[in-house]
């Protein structure tokens, strides 16, 4: 036998799957009652579906009911959910790391055999004596290639969406969720001061971001000592970079007289929170501050319109008004707000709970939604930048609490260093 056929013959006799339970399970973002509670709900939707098992694949309902949050690096991964448990398939590079950090058993898969993955998944089944006449999968994530793989994985098994119906149940708040979200607030306006203090004429745009992300990760740490620590972040603009909400930032230096936008993101487990704030480093001019004034009236009224039982469009088509009658319509950039939760830069969001003039949904108790109008005016025009305020807000039976404490107008945020 050759060399090159002996490497061949021992890979091939090398393990497709492995059980690594290496260490001991780490303390999670949340209760065993709390992932019962989510997983219960998703069962609820199998049973109404006539679902034999679910296959979720996304970020989002990956750590939503498992806890753990995945790094892709060309690797899929899965949380397969059946009646009675819960297994996660993960990539041998991770080890034991997936198990440690995240409710239910998992499956490890490794690379010396091609399509391992989907060994995997049917493993997950097989052990658990389910074969799968329906499955269940998320649409709106799943890229087709994948999809095609996972159905010629499970033969004849029907593929059935469960993306929108998983997300419903995740925009409603359980009280443990709500306790990250509001320490995930209370971060981010710790991030803001330690922004604001920093703010000065001739430092740059990403030595501010860095500041606010050093800050806001170090509390972080703090608050939850067992966490991950990963992916928080700044976004912090100026003069004509405040034109979008989502401009990374730069090595533009502030100048006196700059329209500023803070953004502040800490990410606790997967939990997004933000603070965005319009500032300007010196005194803005007359029609500077007149358009900030008009976007605080906007963002006041707002914060007024959140509570239960109001409907999502009715509030856009409300502080639609607030523009038009200042002829700013067409400079707003987006939706009013949205939802919090499991959600990122990178993946996901609860696109059922957004303050745009297409959503129905009503707001009901346990929701949390953010307020934040945004105008810009184009660079060459009095006036020219864009101007975003943002506080996020639990609704309640009676009413919604603010979470967010950082002042907001140019009472708070002309800045004269």
């Amino acid at each position: 036998m050759t060399i090159a056929n002996a490497s061949a013959s021992s890979i091939s006799e090398l393990e497709r799957l492995k059980v690594l339970h290496n260490g001991e399970k780490v303390q999670l973002t949340f209760s065993d009652a709390e992932f019962e509670r989510r997983l219960s709900g998703l069962r609820q939707i199998m049973a109404e579906k006539d679902l034999d098992a679910v296959v979720l694949t996304s970020y989002h309902n990956i750590k939503y009911y498992s806890d753990f949050l995945f790094t892709y690096f060309g690797r899929s991964y899965a949380l397969v959910v059946t009646p009675t448990d819960s297994v996660s398939v993960t990539a041998n590079i991770d080890a034991g790391m997936p198990w440690r950090r995240s409710y239910g058993e998992n499956i490890v898969y490794t690379d010396w055999r091609r399509d391992n993955y989907y060994y995997g998944l049917q493993e997950a089944l097989r052990q658990r004596g389910i074969t799968a006449k329906r499955l269940g999968v998320e649409d709106d994530s799943l890229p087709l290639m994948l999809r095609e793989r996972i159905q010629a994985a499970f033969g004849g098994a029907e593929l059935v969406d469960v993306s929108q119906a998983a997300m419903r149940q995740r925009m409603i708040k359980s009280a443990e969720e709500i306790e990250v979200i509001k320490h995930g607030a209370r971060i981010g306006d710790l991030g803001g001061e330690a922004i604001k203090a920093a703010i000065r004429e001739g430092i740059t745009e990403y030595e501010v971001a860095l500041i606010g992300t050093e800050a806001m990760t170090h509390e972080i740490a703090r608050t939850f000592p067992n966490s991950e620590i990963r992916d928080t972040w700044v976004w912090f603009q100026s003069g004509i970079n405040t034109d979008g909400a989502h401009n990374w930032a730069t090595t533009r230096k502030l100048q006196r007289g700059d329209i500023l936008s803070l953004n502040c993101f800490p990410m606790t487990s997967g939990y997004y929170t933000a603070l965005e704030r319009t500032m300007f480093l010196g005194q803005p001019d007359e029609r500077s501050l007149e358009l900030w004034n008009i976007n605080v009236e906007v963002h006041r009224r707002g914060l007024e319109l959140i509570k239960p039982g109001a409907v999502c469009k009715d509030i856009a088509a409300e502080l639609n008004e607030i523009y038009v009658g200042y002829g700013l319509l067409p400079n707003r950039t987006f939706g009013y707000g949205h939802s919090f939760g499991v959600l990122s830069h990178y993946y996901g969001r609860e696109a059922g709970l957004e303050l745009r003039e297409d959503i129905d949904t009503v707001l009901e108790p346990g929701m949390v939604v953010s307020m934040e109008p945004m105008i810009t005016v184009l660079d060459g025009q009095p006036g020219a930048g864009g101007y975003r305020e943002h506080d996020i807000l639990v609704v309640g039976e009676d009413g919604a609490e603010n979470i967010t404490k950082f002042g907001f107008g140019p009472e708070n945020n002309i800045i004269d260093a």
